[in-house]
């Protein structure tokens, strides 16, 4: 038996003013819709926003239903629209914000296995990365240049 050793590495940026300004603007724009989010149940609120190569911006927050848990999480609420309207656009950025309606959140919050699931199939599909920034409500911003940092043992079509 051997042991092998994986490691991510992550920026971390301690203010929003810290991010490059097309950053900056992308996480802004995910605070305001993570204010939308339709959230009755869970009461946790996530917003994402998507810069795409076209210029072109594309938001999504969590959807819950009441047949929980079939919802949907905001950023594959981002990611399918993007898909969907957008189908030759290639995903440059993804930033991710949380917020509970109980308690502050001050650390960063990862997308869930699901959506990771979700952001790897495009950008496996696009051949590029995409560089994902999460945050809480406060606190840290944390940057990944690709979904592979995240998930390191990705599931993708060229095991099929």
């Amino acid at each position: 038996m051997r042991k092998i050793s994986i490691t991510s590495q992550f920026s971390a940026y301690s203010t929003l003013q810290e991010l490059p300004n097309d950053v900056q603007n992308l996480m802004e724009q995910a605070v305001a819709i993570r204010k939308k989010a339709y959230a009755p149940y869970s009461k946790f609120r996530v917003g994402a926003a998507l810069l795409l190569d076209n210029g072109n911006t594309v938001l999504g927050s969590n959807q819950e239903n009441a047949a929980y848990p079939s919802g949907l999480c905001a950023e594959r609420v981002a990611i399918f629209q993007a898909g969907a309207i957008y189908p030759e656009a290639k995903i440059l950025k993804m930033a991710i914000t949380a917020a509970s309606d109980f308690n502050k959140t001050i650390a960063p919050i990862p997308p869930c296995g699901a959506c990771r699931q979700s952001i790897a199939e495009y950008e496996t599909q696009q051949e590029t990365p995409i560089e994902i920034y999460f945050m809480g409500e406060t606190g840290d911003i944390y940057k990944s240049d690709s979904l592979k940092n995240l998930l390191p043992f990705m599931f993708d079509k060229n095991f099929l």
